[in-house]
């Protein structure tokens, strides 16, 4: 899937109201903060898990920081809930990718062919193998009905609704990492 109007900086969203896993409302852009959307793979993705463990750690200093989470799958809600109930920001599905579609996020072969990915990939399912050993009672189903070939990506989005930054990733792990992220962060204070 290759959609044409991935958003620039300076872009402006269309404000909405969006549903999380919880069936909690989710404002887009929300007043007083920062939002970090995150557009990530399918329900239990384990690149995906992975990297959002990383900003489960720092959640904290995110909030400090006024940056509020956002993380959308498009995966349905009850697919995503034994992966993502406990995470400590906002989950949305959009299993019909029509947020996908509306901010040009893609999906191609690339995701899993770029060789910058393998080794993530690895990582990543040597990291699950290891916590279903030391926690078989952590096992959920990973979805399997949904495209393995989505593309990550990142947007800083304002309070007013203007893209400060984005980052459309090339391949599965190509998406802002904690470190990353400070740097837009600091273009838009």
């Amino acid at each position: 899937m290759t959609y044409a109007n991935q958003l620039a900086p300076d872009a402006r969203i269309t404000p909405r109201l969006l549903r999380d896993i919880h069936d909690r409302p989710v404002a887009l852009p929300e007043p007083g903060w920062l939002t970090h959307l995150q557009f990530r793979r399918f329900a239990g993705c384990p690149v995906c898990n992975l990297h959002l463990q990383s900003f489960r750690r720092r959640i904290t200093e995110l909030e400090a920081a006024l940056v509020r989470e956002v993380v959308v799958f498009h995966s349905p809600a009850a697919w995503l809930l034994p992966h993502a109930a406990a995470l400590p920001f906002s989950v949305i599905g959009d299993p019909e990718r029509r947020l996908y579609a509306e901010f040009g996020v893609e999906a191609g072969a690339r995701a899993l062919l770029d060789p910058r990915a393998w080794g993530p990939i690895l990582r990543a399912v040597g990291h699950t193998v290891a916590e279903l050993i030391r926690q078989p009672s952590s096992y959920a189903p990973i979805e399997t009905r949904s495209t393995r070939l989505g593309l990550p990506a990142d947007l800083l989005i304002d309070a007013d609704g203007r893209v400060r930054a984005c980052h459309y990733g090339v391949h599965v792990d190509d998406q802002w990492s904690m470190r990353s992220l400070r740097l837009p962060l600091k273009a838009a204070r």
